[in-house]
């Protein structure tokens, strides 16, 4: 007898497994709030040099201060980062007469004074990350995502040795001691470490709550509880722009999205069971012999009896087999191209997801709006996506919607700032169609490496993604290069990573395959294969 065999006998999706996906969806919400809070966590407001009072200013309208103070961009609007070393009084006669000899000008040299309408402080204004500082600012995100990536080969490790529902409740607990930690930095070392080890405590979260709500779920619900699941990431964004906007203070918006993780833990510690395969995989057949019984009561099946033995029998049926490892993905031809191709993909998916989502000035609507009209589209873009990879297939599907996607970030760069509904619109099309794209690649990599390697697959493409996501951010600084240049690279990579995609072999109404045998050689056609293999997510794990 197999676990979904045994699964089916205690009711298959009832009551139990509702309750569980319903608990384990409260940390899904919590993670884009953390993981897209630098876009309100570190925003940069209007600023300007520090002007030191003078006598002669006495009689003088700040407006005038600034304009004899402070240069002036082509557009009008006063300099970020300079001022005069003198103050040029004869502009109070003529505005327009900006001076041309750049050698009167020099860098703030007492501060920066910040408009504080829109927020009443962030890292930028606390600690001064402003022009040339401006890299420490978008380098928190970078250390944020590289905490992730740390945490993604560790808590994946660690949640196979000692427990699914053990290592979420330390990641749980440690986002929470990690985040208020956070909250109450003193420093910016002292932000950027603690912001680093909450992404890896973050990261054991989103790699555990979906393999645990898969693990009780029978092979003919796990496409809708991987969509449903997924649906709740977008909820959190939505939720982030609300947060936001009703607390504008950087340390109480931190403790603001750090808080829901102690109401996680909680109700995991409460409610949800370690999971049943882990356990018999591991011969701890009593707890999972417990938790099989409370499965089936609670669904109704009060008839439901196994005995111990019989779980013990499923442990020690398994046969040991070859032992496989991240080299394992690239020893022969094909396995070689598939994570080659697969790897490029991945990054350029979070590389552009994370490119648009960390733009939120940039597409004509103000940054709350923004926020929750990019969480709100990404719905029925993954309801659009559960009926199209089934229709036009895998490959198609992954390749056309990253193209897309840098296809619609290009656009805007040639659109001028002016046409800002026709801007906002392309740019809501685009975030609908990279997360169209994120939503894609789960299910296609998990079809495409074998069932000896998919865990080993798994991980090595959620790698590559973590690494797109920690870049992501840096690209902005290549705006005093070329102020679109950002975007273009963006572009560029979603459409060249896009491109990539054709590249793999299409997987719809394909078996999947067991061994490495089975890649190397031609798939063979069987009945479609929706669902994902044993423990694997579908839609999401992670963003």
């Amino acid at each position: 007898m197999k676990f979904e065999d045994l699964l089916l006998e205690t009711g298959g999706f009832g009551r139990f497994q509702i309750l569980i996906l319903s608990i384990l969806c409260l940390p899904r919400i919590n993670l884009p709030m953390h993981f897209l809070l630098h876009n309100f966590l570190a925003a940069t407001p209007s600023h300007h040099c520090a002007i030191p009072h003078q006598e002669a200013f006495v009689n003088l309208t700040t407006e005038e201060v600034l304009l004899i103070s402070i240069p002036r961009e082509p557009d009008g609007t006063f300099r970020s980062c300079e001022m005069f070393l003198q103050p040029q009084f004869h502009l109070l006669l003529n505005s327009s007469l900006q001076p041309e000899n750049n050698s009167i000008i020099q860098h703030c040299k007492h501060g920066w004074v910040y408009d504080h309408s829109q927020f009443t402080s962030t890292i930028s204004t606390q600690w001064d990350l402003v022009c040339e500082r401006r890299g420490l600012n978008q380098a928190t995100a970078t250390f944020f995502f590289i905490g992730v990536t740390i945490g993604a080969v560790v808590s994946g490790y660690l949640s196979d040795r000692f427990g699914r529902k053990a290592m979420l409740l330390l990641s749980l607990l440690c986002s929470a001691v990690f985040g208020m930690l956070s909250a109450a930095s003193v420093s910016y070392s002292m932000l950027a470490i603690t912001r680093t080890l909450t992404g890896v405590a973050l990261s054991g979260v989103s790699l555990i709550v979906l393999p645990l709500g898969m693990e009780w779920v029978d092979t003919q619900h796990r496409t809708f509880s991987g969509i449903l699941t997924s649906i709740f990431w977008s909820i959190g964004n939505m939720l982030l722009a609300m947060v936001a906007y009703l607390v504008r203070e950087w340390h109480w918006l931190l403790a603001a999205v750090t808080g829901p993780c102690l109401l996680s833990f909680v109700c995991l510690c409460r409610w949800v069971p370690e999971s049943a395969r882990w356990l018999i995989a591991n011969n701890k057949v009593k707890q999972a012999h417990r938790h099989l019984l409370r499965c089936a009561r609670m669904n109704g099946r009060k008839d439901f009896v196994v005995s111990p033995e019989a779980l013990r029998k499923m442990a020690t049926d398994k046969k040991p087999g070859e032992s496989y490892s991240y080299i394992s993905l690239f020893r022969t031809p094909v396995l070689r191209k598939i994570s080659l191709c697969s790897g490029s993909v991945w990054f350029g998916v979070a590389f552009s997801y994370y490119g648009m989502s960390m733009n939120l000035t940039g597409f004509g609507l103000n940054m709350y709006l923004s926020q929750f009209v990019f969480g709100i589209i990404e719905i029925p873009a993954k309801m659009m996506m559960y009926v199209l990879v089934n229709r036009v297939g895998r490959r198609q599907s992954q390749a056309w919607t990253l193209i897309l996607t840098g296809i619609c970030i290009g656009a805007n760069v040639i659109i001028p700032k002016s046409f800002t509904s026709l801007r906002s619109v392309i740019a809501v099309m685009g975030k609908g169609l990279s997360e169209a794209a994120f939503t894609t690649v789960f299910l296609y990599t998990s079809e495409l490496y074998p069932t000896v390697l998919r865990q080993n697959g798994m991980g090595y493409t959620c790698f590559m993604a973590r690494i797109g996501g920690a870049l992501a951010p840096l690209v902005f600084l290549l705006d005093e290069v070329w102020r679109s240049l950002p975007e273009v690279t963006y572009c560029g990579v979603a459409v060249c990573c896009g491109s990539v995609a054709f590249l793999l072999p299409e997987t719809l109404n394909m078996r999947l395959p067991e061994g490495i045998e089975d890649i190397e050689k031609t798939q063979v056609k069987g009945p479609p294969q929706i669902s994902a293999p044993e423990g694997m997510p579908l839609q999401s794990l992670l963003k």
